[in-house]
């Protein structure tokens, strides 16, 4: 388990990067270029590492499209050409939320 709860907080340093990144708000996003590529990175970083929970931790928490992160992360690593940046941020705004409650909870799980 020492593994998958090194993953989960991969997971959430990623998702505390990324609310780094896009603090300025969508403008700010949506002009920088820099800020948008390190956002697809931590973005691409994350689902990788969510492709490394045990599909028993996943089915614990349904709540999570976790094959839509899996899909997302293919997009993001061979058809990078189509990825849009008002896609992602829609993602950072709508999807990373409840990700992040979802991996608090795993490791809250993990530890108990």
């Amino acid at each position: 388990m020492k593994d998958v709860k090194l993953y989960l907080i991969h997971i959430g340093e990623c998702i505390a990067d990324i609310d780094a990144y896009t603090a300025g708000g969508k403008a700010a996003f949506i002009a920088s270029k820099m800020v948008q590529d390190a956002v697809v990175r931590r973005l691409q970083v994350l689902a990788e590492s969510t492709l490394r929970l045990p599909d028993e931790l996943k089915a614990a928490h349904s709540e999570i499209d976790w094959q839509q992160i899996r899909g997302f992360r293919n997009v993001l690593v061979h058809d990078y050409l189509k990825v849009d940046v008002e896609v992602v941020w829609s993602i950072v705004q709508r999807d990373l939320p409840p990700l992040k409650t979802a991996v608090e909870a795993m490791l809250a799980e993990l530890d108990e």
